[in-house]
């Protein structure tokens, strides 16, 4: 069946399925051809874009991709059981809103109980990470964090908000290190990953965000490369005005250290050796393109109470 015939039976399979049971004789909801656009979603969920975009990049919401495509650039659509799911979870949508729900510094730190300062520590030395970022109109990072994750981590690990800090995250902050740009890294590799089966948008997820002479060395095939830049995803949501927002925005984007470009550049080699063995490319064709067909990432500190005394170098 075709894309656009599986969009037109879902969406009318939304709209009779999301108030209840689909009518005798249809498909189950959540069968793999019963799934809906996410503008129809929306709709159906009473959700604005960014409520539901950041749903499925933080896993509240399933999405499925309907067939292969360069850059994610034909959408994603959302199984028809999800809607019916959601629509009779207790307290929805206030729940769901809840649970994407973003926060500032500020507003963070009064969540947790603590100061300012504190905050900005604990966030420096790994704690908890960043979803989101934007830039201010002096080109300076405003990192944005999940309220549900704050509250865990004030639930989970009080000793991280009285008293003397620990001992590693002292050490880091000593140290002068920052590992909010990794932590929002690697969440985003690890949103793309999770939501591709094809090994080609996995390795150029790792790929995106190692500098161009690291990516050269790993890859030494320019055909590779290519189809690695041809599947690069977008990581971002803003739009750089200025030379100097570009830059802040390319630093961001880049692995930094050691340790952490040797991490993205061991998942690329990974998922380069599956995409290899499962779809090999082949020459270029007459035309200059080359033939292929069409699709985890973690390495954030532990904040636990019992591992924090291990420090971690960028």
């Amino acid at each position: 069946m075709s894309v656009g015939v599986v969009w037109k039976t879902a969406a009318g399979a939304a709209a009779r399925s999301v108030p209840g049971s689909p009518p005798a004789g249809e498909p189950p909801a959540g069968s793999p051809r019963e799934a809906v656009s996410m503008a129809a979603a929306r709709r159906a969920l009473g959700l604005k874009p960014r409520e539901l975009e950041l749903a499925v990049e933080f896993g509240e919401i399933e999405a499925v991709t309907p067939t292969p495509s360069v850059r994610g650039r034909r959408g994603r659509l959302i199984p028809v059981a999800e809607l019916v799911r959601l629509r009779t979870e207790e307290g929805f949508p206030a729940t769901l809103r809840e649970r994407t729900r973003l926060v500032g510094a500020g507003e963070g730190a009064d969540l947790m109980g603590i100061s300012r300062a504190r905050f900005a520590r604990l966030a420096r030395a790994g704690c908890f990470g960043p979803a989101r970022f934007s830039l201010n109109r002096y080109r300076a990072v405003i990192w944005f964090y999940r309220a549900t994750e704050l509250r865990e981590v004030a639930e989970h690990q009080p000793a991280l908000l009285r008293g003397p800090l620990p001992e590693g995250v002292r050490r880091l902050v000593e140290q002068g290190e920052d590992w909010r740009p990794r932590h929002w890294r690697n969440r985003r590799i690890a949103h793309v990953t999770r939501h591709t089966a094809d090994p080609w948008a996995a390795a150029a997820a790792h790929a995106a965000v190692l500098a161009p002479k690291v990516l050269a060395e790993a890859v030494p095939d320019p055909l590779e490369r290519a189809r690695l830049a041809e599947l690069r995803p977008e990581l971002v949501t803003v739009r750089p005005d200025s030379p100097q927002a570009r830059r802040v925005v390319r630093g961001l984007l880049t692995a930094d250290g050691e340790e952490e470009t040797l991490w993205h550049r061991l998942g690329l080699t990974l998922a380069l050796g599956t995409a290899r063995s499962a779809r090999p490319l082949t020459s270029r064709t007459e035309d200059g393109s080359g033939s292929a067909p069409q699709s985890t990432a973690r390495n954030n500190p532990s904040c636990t109470t019992e591992a924090i005394n291990r420090p971690h170098r960028s």
